[in-house]
């Protein structure tokens, strides 16, 4: 499964340099995984249970600029699913050219707000994310 949502870069994303701010990327990839957990339903449910996944580790390349007026398409998919945690891939590609702009890898752990630390994933979810990657 791989989710997509695009993003029009506007001036309030751009450094001095007239590029997007390396920071913007990072909102960039979290409205892409925020994106993908509502089109996957797997963000609701876990925090009515006091469940949330923490980030643990973001890997970014940067490839190539972005700059006023792109458009941008975040494609989110899971690639690893481990006992407490998930690693996705996500990729920004500016649509009108196709190139490549920016590369992630971005693991998360089940995080328990009971316990207070991680916890295995829940088995039906831990189905899911096994089916989704296939």
């Amino acid at each position: 499964m791989q989710g997509k949502v695009q993003i029009k870069v506007r001036g309030f994303h751009l450094d001095i340099f007239q590029h997007v701010n390396n920071a913007r990327y990072l909102e960039f990839l979290e409205e892409g995984r925020w994106a993908f957990f509502d089109e996957f339903n797997i963000g609701d449910d876990l925090l009515k249970q006091g469940i949330i996944w923490a980030i643990v580790n973001i890997n970014i390349d940067f490839k190539a600029e972005a700059s006023f007026g792109d458009v941008l398409e975040i494609d989110t998919q899971f690639t690893k699913l481990g006992n407490r945690s998930i690693t996705m891939k996500q990729r920004i590609v500016n649509i009108a050219n196709d190139k490549l702009v920016v590369e992630a890898d971005v693991t998360y752990v089940c995080f328990s707000k009971e316990h207070n630390g991680a916890i295995p994933l829940p088995d039906d979810y831990r189905k899911k994310i096994a089916q989704a990657i296939g």
